[in-house]
């Protein structure tokens, strides 16, 4: 065990703050990490972060589509 504070619970990032801890992680991984347990915790929660971070672009995208007029009403 560590002492480090569990990370917190990626469902609660906003965009911003899986994207910064998303860059730390891969950072930390092309640092190498001590061990390969450690390795495969930061592999892991990256792919967590990522898969977050998509989930807020799909949400903005949706929200972006929603606001535009279709193209149909302009004709």
């Amino acid at each position: 065990m560590t002492d480090q504070p569990a990370p917190a619970d990626v469902t609660t990032l906003s965009f911003e703050q899986a994207r910064d801890e998303l860059v730390r992680v891969v950072a930390e991984l092309e640092q190498g990490a001590p061990t390969l347990e450690h390795s495969l915790e930061l592999w892991e929660r990256g792919e967590a972060l990522a898969a977050r971070c998509e989930e807020w672009l799909r949400g903005a995208k949706s929200r972006l589509d929603a606001a535009r007029p279709s193209a149909d009403e302009g004709e």
